[in-house]
């Protein structure tokens, strides 16, 4: 039996997938009253991908990207000890595990199921979590999947969350095992670092649906089932103090735990965001990088989405420093480093 304290983890497959449907810049401009070129330029969004109402649900979108992530790592559904949903929490019913609906969907009948909420920061706090579980515990392979058709809950006349008008839809997994073989291993999974600054976890919420403000026609009507952004100001002012510093931290701790340091990093796998800001961080970060304007921000897929379209395009080789760099409202800042295979 292996010692797992000489153990590693590897990425061994990936699969993504995303809607067909598009929503350009130039949309979004009319709906929002937001001049074109702001939005296309400026929020960084000359498409994105959305979801037909009756289909492409969180978990429709989850099996076809976990049925693609198993084939790229050649490992079978009856493999798969544990499936770890970390997508977002607006799935197809509320209080309801998708992850036990994939696993179930996907064939994987030997496996545990579970969810992990870190919104758009998921995944590099869900690689940490699996990694921690297949070094620790029994499980030998880990199937991670993520979901997110937040673009539903967007209200485009509402100026306040503005901020939220790139959300995007789509999907993604990742296949992680204990100590794979060389030949299958995409990337190793290094370390990971994170922090959390509770102050702004009221300032991205729905207004009703919760046990505070449950649903009743008259939330319905008063179209309270969109999110907003209560201090739209104070927020971007609050994180405009924090923001760069805190993505900085955990990129270069997770890099430092990992015996890297900031010069190492090759290719930063970023969640979107203006373009501005993207810019001003990997300009900081000296990596190569991939801007999603063409998808938009996909909540905790994002990362995947990044890594994908910088393989596709020549940005990451074999022996690159990998960092899956992400933010999400609550607000935690999270990294990852992997070590790339090809």
């Amino acid at each position: 039996m292996t010692n797992r304290d000489e153990s590693t983890v590897g990425l061994t497959g990936y699969g993504v997938y995303v809607p067909d449907e598009t929503v350009t810049g130039e949309t979004i401009a009319a709906q929002s009253g937001i001049p074109e070129e702001v939005v296309v330029e400026k929020m960084g969004i000359r498409e994105k991908r959305v979801c037909p109402p009756d289909a492409d649900h969180a978990t429709d979108m989850c099996v076809a990207a976990a049925e693609d992530a198993l084939a790229d790592a050649d490992v079978a559904v009856e493999d798969v000890d544990m499936v770890l949903y970390h997508g977002s929490e607006f799935k197809d019913f509320v209080v309801w595990s998708a992850a036990a609906n994939v696993a179930e969907r996907i064939g994987a009948d030997g496996a545990f199921a579970v969810e992990s909420y870190a919104l758009c920061a998921g995944a590099p706090l869900a690689i940490r979590q699996a990694k921690s579980q297949l070094l620790a515990d029994a499980p030998e392979t880990a199937l991670l999947v993520s979901a997110s058709r937040e673009e539903d809950l967007v209200d485009y006349e509402n100026e306040d969350s503005s901020f939220m008008f790139n959300f995007g839809s789509g999907a993604c997994a990742m296949v992680l095992e204990a100590d794979p073989d060389e030949s299958r291993t995409r990337a190793t999974v290094r370390e990971s670092a994170a922090l959390t600054d509770g102050s702004f976890s009221e300032d991205v919420v729905m207004p009703a649906g919760g046990s505070r403000n449950p649903a009743s026609q008259a939330t319905v009507e008063q179209g309270l089932h969109a999110l907003d952004v209560p201090d739209p100001d104070g927020m971007k002012e609050r994180l405009a103090d924090v923001s760069l510093s805190n993505f900085e931290e955990v990129a270069e701790d997770a890099l430092a735990r990992s015996d890297y340091d900031r010069a190492d990093l090759d290719f930063v796998a970023l969640t979107h965001m203006k373009r501005s800001f993207h810019d001003l961080l990997t300009d900081r970060l000296d990596a190569e990088n991939y801007y999603l304007d063409e998808y938009g921000h996909v909540q905790s897929v994002d990362q995947i989405l990044a890594l994908d379209e910088g393989l596709e395009h020549g940005l990451v080789e074999s022996g690159d420093v990998v960092c899956f760099l992400a933010a999400g409202t609550g607000y935690t800042w999270a990294a990852t480093v992997l070590e790339w295979q090809g």
